[in-house]
């Protein structure tokens, strides 16, 4: 089997890559080289040493759109106006952040969240879907609440407990299937990595 890299910018867009290769047994068959640091510069600045390791494995790199425009000019940036990436390099792109594609799941969402308010039906139009989660998470259960929304005068933007808190709700319950039906770009990122798995096993 050719093994797999996935590079990503934190800890919470690390373990929704790791559920999105754990729906094709052929890439997930060993456990991926994980490749992560803090914010998008890291991505960024590597695009060459991926390209590189792409002539050896498949390398999934996932980025967020942020301010941008549209990623047609992300990808122009990251890869040189006019070039495509290898076939083996996987570059997507969650519009605007990685949280619409958690939005996207009502299901999971409700489990977390409590049932009240209204969840984004096309959660890839929001101008700050992370800001937008916060906010629903304010009417969220105590504990839930307390992990992901910032105490009053604190510096972070979010609650101490909010990567540790997502991380383990993508892992138990989050469903791409079902997000991917609210969320073009992560439908993209699935398709993407359902023909990269299509043609690891025609080369088996």
């Amino acid at each position: 089997m050719m093994p797999v890299a996935l590079a990503t910018e934190d800890e919470l867009s690390e373990a929704v890559g790791v559920k999105l290769l754990s729906e094709h047994p052929v890439l997930a068959a060993t456990p991926p080289l994980l490749l992560r640091k803090k914010g998008f510069g890291y991505l960024r600045s590597g695009m060459d040493s991926w390209r590189q390791l792409a002539n050896h494995r498949i390398v999934i790199v996932l980025t967020d759109l942020d301010r941008l425009a549209c990623p047609l000019i992300l990808l122009d940036d990251w890869l040189g106006a006019g070039r495509q990436a290898p076939q083996n390099l996987l570059l997507r792109i969650a519009e605007r952040e990685v949280e619409s594609w958690l939005l996207a799941d009502h299901v999971a969402l409700g489990n977390l969240l409590g049932d009240q308010g209204r969840f984004p039906v096309q959660p890839d139009t929001l101008p700050d879907p992370k800001q937008h989660l916060l906010g629903l998470a304010k009417r969220a259960p105590r504990a839930v609440k307390d992990d992901l929304v910032a105490q009053k005068a604190a510096v972070a933007r979010q609650g101490l407990g909010y990567n540790r808190r997502l991380v383990g709700w993508v892992q138990a319950e989050w469903s791409p299937d079902r997000a991917a039906a609210r969320s073009p770009s992560l439908a993209r990122a699935r398709n993407a990595m359902c023909e990269a798995a299509h043609r690891v096993m025609q080369a088996n």
